[in-house]
C-alpha cells in the first residue's frame, strides 16, 4: 500500500469512526467512550512499536509527549465525543475536516508557517464553505446541532496546536515511538476518569450492538485509523496527507445514513466540495 492510499483509508476509517460514536454515544458518555476508543487502540499500537523496536520520547521529551497525549487522545476526543451527542456525524466530521487550514492558520499566526495569499484563499473558501453549509443545513439538523457544532470547531483549535507542537518531537523519536506513546498516555488519563465519574456503569446497560459499536471504535478508529496515518506521513507529503482529511466527512455521512437514518443533502455536498478545494488550494503552490 502505498502512503496515499494509506491516508484516503484512514481519514475514511476517521469518518466511519464519527458515524459509531454518533450510534453509540446515547448508551455511554464522552470519557468512557474515549477511554474504550484509545484503551483498545493502545493494546494494538504499543506492541506493534515494541515488536518493531522504533525510538522512543526521552528525557523532557517524554514528559512533554505525555503532555500532549493527554490533550489530544483524552481532551480532544472528550471535545469530539461531546460534540458528536449534540449534532450529526456529518456536520461534525465537516468542521474538523477543516484541520489542515486551521493548522495553517494557528501556525502562521506564530511564525510557524507564511500564510501567503493562496494559502489564505484556499482556507477562506474552505471554512465558508464548511459554515455556509453548516448554517443552510441546520433544518434538517438535531435541535442544539450548533452547540455541537462550536465544540467540534473548538476541538479542531486543540488537534492544531497539538499537530504544531508534535512536529518537532515527532522528529527526535520516530513516528510510531511518539504516537504508541502519547496514546499511552491518553488512554491512561481517560480510563482514570472514566472510573472516577463511575461511567463504566453504564456499559451494564450494552447490548450486542453497542459492545461491538466500542470494539470497532477501539480496532479501526483507535489503531488502524492513527497507524495508517503515520504510515502515510512516512511514505508521502505531509500536503497530500492533509488532503485526504475532506474524506472524513463523506465517510461520516454515508455510515451515518445506514446506521441512524441521518440526512444527507446538498448543503452536506457543498461544503465537502468547498473544503476539499480549499485544502488543495492552501496546500499545493503554483507553479512558477
Amino acid at each position: 500500500m502505498n502512503g496515499l492510499a494509506a491516508a484516503i483509508l484512514s481519514s475514511a476509517l476517521g469518518g466511519s469512526s464519527g458515524a459509531i460514536t454518533r450510534y453509540v454515544i446515547g448508551a455511554s458518555d464522552a470519557v468512557t467512550l474515549a477511554a474504550f476508543r484509545f484503551g483498545i487502540g493502545v493494546l494494538f499500537i504499543l506492541p506493534l512499536a515494541l515488536a518493531l523496536g522504533v525510538k522512543w520520547p526521552k528525557g523532557r521529551d517524554l514528559a512533554v509527549v505525555a503532555f500532549l497525549g493527554v490533550l489530544f487522545f483524552a481532551f480532544f476526543f472528550f471535545l469530539y465525543n461531546q460534540a458528536l451527542s449534540y449534532t450529526t456525524a456529518a456536520r461534525g466530521s465537516l468542521a474538523l475536516s477543516t484541520l489542515p487550514l486551521t493548522t495553517m492558520m494557528i501556525a502562521a499566526l506564530f511564525g510557524k508557517e507564511a500564510l501567503t495569499k493562496r494559502k489564505s484563499t484556499g482556507v477562506l473558501i474552505a471554512i465558508g464553505g464548511a459554515a455556509l453549509s453548516l448554517w443552510t443545513g441546520l433544518a434538517d439538523a438535531p435541535a442544539g446541532a450548533w452547540r455541537g457544532d462550536l465544540i467540534m470547531v473548538a476541538a479542531t483549535v486543540c488537534m492544531a496546536f497539538y499537530t504544531i507542537w508534535s512536529r518537532p518531537l515527532m522528529a527526535r523519536s520516530s513516528l510510531l515511538g511518539f504516537l504508541a506513546t502519547g496514546m499511552a498516555f491518553g488512554a491512561v488519563a481517560s480510563v482514570s476518569l472514566s472510573f472516577l465519574t463511575q461511567g463504566y456503569q453504564k456499559v451494564e446497560t450494552f447490548g450486542a450492538p453497542q459492545w461491538w459499536a466500542v470494539i470497532l471504535l477501539g480496532v479501526l478508529g483507535g489503531a488502524a485509523a492513527f497507524y495508517l496515518w503515520v504510515y502515510a506521513l512516512e511514505r508521502t507529503t505531509p500536503t497530500r496527507v492533509a488532503n485526504t482529511m475532506a474524506v472524513n466527512p463523506i465517510a461520516a455521512s454515508l455510515l451515518a445514513a445506514v446506521l441512524i437514518g441521518e440526512p444527507l443533502g446538498w448543503h452536506l455536498a457543498l461544503g465537502i466540495g468547498a473544503v476539499g478545494a480549499g485544502i488543495w488550494l492552501a496546500s499545493t503552490e503554483a507553479k512558477a
